[in-house]
């Protein structure tokens, strides 16, 4: 089982929540803590995850989680509404990077992803959901790619990949059935051939007898 799926099971199931989406990060501080400390007391991977509960009225929220070295265990360390998110900070709006800002009404977090491609895959998620479960106060997207801001740009990269297989297949059996269409018709100009091939040597034949 996945980080992701564990922290999900032991974390938010039990509280009658589902998990989203979920970024491994770290702080984008001078004091670098690894991915996968190999040692050191309080060393630790962190993840920030975004959920909803599953009782009416939806409630979203941003939840720090901790894994400690040694321990299999997942900690909740810290959790804000949506509703106290006040900016989500891409960096970069021209190219894929880890690193984003989060800002809350009591705190502020400098974090890089553990890739660009989990942070753009956060990112992501949470303004679709922003946008889905938040009709009011919405948090403030800035210096976002827009590829992120196009809500189910995930699902229209998905679909657009099965249109271009089948696209691909069926250009593929057009091809393969104008070859056999190719193949049939030689197939039976040769019948042809053969036919008046015969027809001819039957009539030399006859000739020759008579």
């Amino acid at each position: 089982m996945s980080s992701k799926s564990t922290i999900n099971k032991e974390v938010f199931t039990p509280n009658d929540e589902k998990m989203l989406a979920a970024v491994q990060v770290k702080r984008r501080t001078k004091k670098k803590i690894p991915f996968l400390a190999t040692g050191g007391q309080g060393d630790y991977m962190t993840f920030i995850c975004l959920s909803v509960t599953n009782r009416k009225p939806s409630q979203l929220s941003i939840t720090k989680v901790k894994q400690f070295v040694g321990s299999s265990a997942f900690t909740k360390r810290s959790m804000w509404t949506i509703d106290q998110l006040q900016q989500i900070n891409g960096i970069d709006p021209n190219r894929d990077c880890p690193e984003f800002d989060l800002t809350f009404d009591n705190a502020f977090d400098q974090w890089a992803a553990s890739s660009a491609g989990e942070k753009c895959t956060f990112v992501q998620i949470l303004h679709h959901t922003c946008q889905r479960y938040t009709p009011n106060k919405k948090p403030e997207f800035v210096n976002c790619q827009a590829k992120l801001m196009g809500g189910n740009s995930i699902l229209h990269t998905a679909a657009d990949s099965v249109t271009s297989a089948v696209q691909k297949a069926s250009q593929a059996l057009n091809e393969r059935g104008e070859r056999l269409g190719r193949a049939e018709d030689k197939t039976a100009d040769m019948m042809n051939s053969s036919e008046q091939f015969a027809i001819t040597a039957h009539k030399l034949a006859m000739k020759h007898k008579c």
